[in-house]
């Protein structure tokens, strides 16, 4: 007997909160008048910026295209550019986007560097440089234990008309150098400025 009573008991509890509920929601929604005009007042004033060029303008823009840094062309491709940041850790990395312009697939064979160890990276920027001019000194791609570059392996190669992103990781140079000159393959040097990570 007790558990029926405590079910009905429940079910009638349940029922008044619900109404409850449903009679303030109700009541919430109903409108005063007040809430109509400044509901009114707030578009015309939206309409209002949005037609002197104020906050949908705003809205509208396209977010910004990757920054280019540098641009270099040769081997079948164009190599752009677009970052090169200290990270934390003693690492640059320079990173950005390659073009194949050469009427077939481009491997990046020629990328990979020359010496023995980096062969088995295979196509990739194993092979680029910076060089810092007025320092005197290079900068190679850094690799891990077993000789794998920290860098973009183009698997597969590119295929005519398509772009590839790329990154290759270098050690960071002294705080205060920030113009250095990108080298890979048969490319033209790029001159790029670094900027200090985020």
């Amino acid at each position: 007997m007790n558990i029926r009573r405590t079910m009905k008991t429940r079910r009638a509890m349940t029922a008044v909160a619900i109404t409850t509920g449903l009679v303030l929601t109700v009541a919430g929604c109903g409108g005063g008048g007040d809430d109509d005009k400044s509901d009114q007042g707030s578009k015309s004033s939206a309409s209002a910026k949005g037609d002197d060029g104020g906050d949908d303008k705003k809205e509208s823009q396209a977010p910004p295209a990757d920054e280019t840094l540098a641009e270099s062309k040769g081997d079948g491709v164009t190599l752009v550019i677009n970052s090169a940041k200290r990270d934390e850790g003693g690492f640059l990395t320079v990173s950005g986007k390659v073009t194949n312009t050469s009427g077939g697939l481009w491997t990046g064979g020629q990328w990979r560097g020359d010496e023995k160890e980096l062969q088995k990276n295979g196509g990739s920027i194993a092979g680029a440089s910076l060089v810092d001019e007025q320092g005197k000194k290079r900068y190679l791609v850094l690799r891990d234990t077993t000789g794998r570059c920290l860098c973009t392996k183009f698997e597969g190669g590119i295929d005519s008309g398509n772009t590839a992103d790329w990154f290759a990781q270098f050690p960071s140079p002294p705080e205060g150098t920030n113009k250095l000159t990108f080298q890979v393959g048969g490319m033209a040097p790029a001159a790029i400025e670094l900027s200090e990570s985020e």
